[in-house]
């Protein structure tokens, strides 16, 4: 999942971004208005984590220009304002959910998962190929009955992968889907991660390289 946190407090939007890349999420992260129409415009993210009061650009003029777009993009948008009218406002500029500060970091999780469904096609709960199964929501894999030892990373490019459902996967698209805009698109990151999962998956292998193309599950 590709997400964008914009919020001008930079000690919170910097903490909420390790909290999600913990949690295997691809996160970018903008300080003000002008900078997330920026990226918002270069990027197709899954969830747009908006604070209302930004600097620059408003954040609701922020969520009416992504609401212009034709994007799948889902907004969850933040604010010191508890009051309902508030949310209520929130949402009538089109903002598919609400979250009052200060909030606790697991809620703030699972809101943006359930978002991040919805911008997707239906998906089962738990994603299987043979013997080897994930489930997305808690995070792990296994193949055979045995739990699998995967980092975020490799659960995210694994999830990815059994989603395209036999889908060629450029490494450019898992780069842009998997990884953040820090990641170094010149780099081998992406088959080295690719690698570390043949390995720790095993026999048979079900991840094959398609000579200048990518990667699929077959």
């Amino acid at each position: 999942m590709r997400v964008l946190v914009v919020e001008d407090h930079i000690r919170l939007a910097d903490s909420v971004a390790r909290v999600l890349r913990r949690e295997g999420m691809a996160v970018d992260v903008a300080y003000d208005g002008t900078a997330a129409v920026d990226l918002t415009t270069e990027t197709d993210y899954d969830v747009v984590v908006l604070d209302r009061d930004l600097p620059g650009i408003p954040g609701d003029e922020v969520c009416r220009r992504l609401m212009r777009e034709p994007l799948r993009t889902r907004v969850l948008m933040l604010t010191a304002a508890a009051a309902v009218a508030d949310r209520v406002e929130g949402l009538t500029l089109g903002a598919d959910d609400y979250l009052p500060k200060p909030f606790a970091y697991p809620e703030l999780v699972a809101r943006i998962r359930a978002l991040g469904r919805r911008s997707q096609p239906a998906a089962p709960p738990v994603l299987t190929h043979g013997d080897l199964t994930l489930d997305p929501a808690r995070r792990v894999a296994g193949r055979a009955g045995s739990p699998l030892p995967l980092n975020p990373k490799e659960l995210a490019v694994l999830e990815y992968l059994l989603t395209a459902a036999g889908r060629v996967v450029s490494a450019e698209e898992l780069l842009e889907r998997v990884w953040d805009a820090a990641a170094d698109p010149f780099t081998t990151t992406v088959k080295a991660t690719v690698n570390r999962l043949r390995a720790k998956l095993g026999d048979p292998p079900v991840i094959e390289t398609v000579p200048r193309a990518g990667y699929r599950i077959s």
